[in-house]
């Protein structure tokens, strides 16, 4: 397993805080002004003890997806209002909080909210009242990764988590797997988050699977054009389509790899340069739209595929600049007892 030290312990904590070099443009979201920090103390009483990494691999004996799932729930939240937590937030009685489990994007789709009600409850007996569920999904997230063979990083904490949902905001501003490159590069760009970042992330898609109906339109009728995506490896598409049937339900699964499905490794990018991206948000990123130009994200892609080492270390330095956007800190939010419903309700 490779592992990536980013924490020197002779060096200071300001190594590792994320602060006024992750600046956004005018109109976006906002990096927060108290900075992130590798907590010694919290997170090595959470890691001694085994429980994230131990909760998780549990979980993964009857559910090999659960690490992406676990991921994808870290990425969907902090794309909305920031990462604090707001994901995990039920619909209340009295009709104040509609959760962004509803959201287009996350409906039928989003899992893992019993993994982390499970790695909650775990670490409120170790640590009550101290850690945050929005660090609790930086901290699975950051496991999930490790199990799969994936790089390791100290999670940063100190998030706080929200009393609001933002439904609306998740229909807007989580991308999706349909868009075209550009429209993927605004949304990241809104956040803070550059090119680079963008393909670094979207090596995540190295395991886990995907549902038929986010891709079938690549199948048999792309963009209205009545044909497949012609991007598209024809081996690759004759094997999806035994997967999901034209007139199916679309709620069958694919491998988002079809070569190491459950391990995190750089064969996503192989699989890129061999038209086999599963999701047109992943080919987009080496072929572009068809008859396009190279996009600028291709020589990414190339050095991703050809230096696993390179994509380790930039995934992780993204991971960590994606877990700081706009971040609840000091008096801000609470923390949940709860991370479905906010405290008191």
């Amino acid at each position: 397993m490779y592992e990536l030290r980013l924490l020197i312990l002779d060096l200071s904590y300001s190594f590792l805080e994320i602060s006024s070099d992750l600046r956004v443009e005018e109109g976006t979201l906002e990096q927060s002004s108290a900075p992130l920090f590798a907590d010694f103390q919290v997170s090595v009483q959470i890691k001694s003890a085994g429980i994230v990494t131990s909760i998780i691999q549990q979980a993964s004996q009857s559910d090999p997806r659960i690490g992406a799932s676990l991921i994808r729930l870290h990425f969907h939240d902090c794309f909305v209002q920031g990462c604090d937590g707001s994901i995990l937030l039920d619909n209340n009685s009295n009709g104040t909080i509609r959760s962004e489990k509803d959201a287009a994007p996350n409906t039928n789709s989003t899992r893992g909210f019993d993994v982390v009600d499970n790695i909650k409850t775990a670490v409120e007996n170790l640590c009550p009242g101290v850690v945050s569920c929005a660090d609790i999904l930086a901290l699975a997230a950051e496991s999930a990764v490790s199990l799969a063979g994936g790089p390791t990083w100290n999670a940063l904490l100190g998030r706080r988590d929200s009393t609001t949902a933002n439904q609306a905001g998740a229909n807007a501003s989580i991308p999706a797997p349909f868009e075209s490159l550009s429209n993927l590069t605004a949304k990241f760009s809104a956040v803070g988050l550059n090119v680079t970042d963008l393909v670094a992330l979207s090596g995540a898609h190295t395991f886990g699977r995907s549902q038929c109906r986010l891709f079938s339109n690549r199948l048999y009728n792309f963009s209205g054009t009545g044909v497949p995506d012609p991007t598209l490896n024809t081996t690759y598409l004759a094997n999806l389509r035994q997967i999901c049937p034209q007139n199916g339900a679309g709620f069958n699964v694919a491998n988002l790899d079809p070569t190491t499905p459950d391990v995190f490794d750089a064969n996503y990018f192989s699989n890129l340069q061999s038209n086999r991206g599963l999701l047109q948000s992943d080919q987009e990123l080496f072929s572009g739209a068809s008859g396009a130009p190279t996009p600028p994200t291709a020589p990414i892609v190339n050095l991703f595929s050809g230096n696993q080492s390179a994509f380790f270390q930039s995934f992780v330095m993204s991971m960590i600049k994606m877990g700081n956007i706009s971040p609840l800190t000091g008096g801000n939010g609470e923390i949940r007892l709860n991370c479905r419903r906010v405290n008191g309700s």
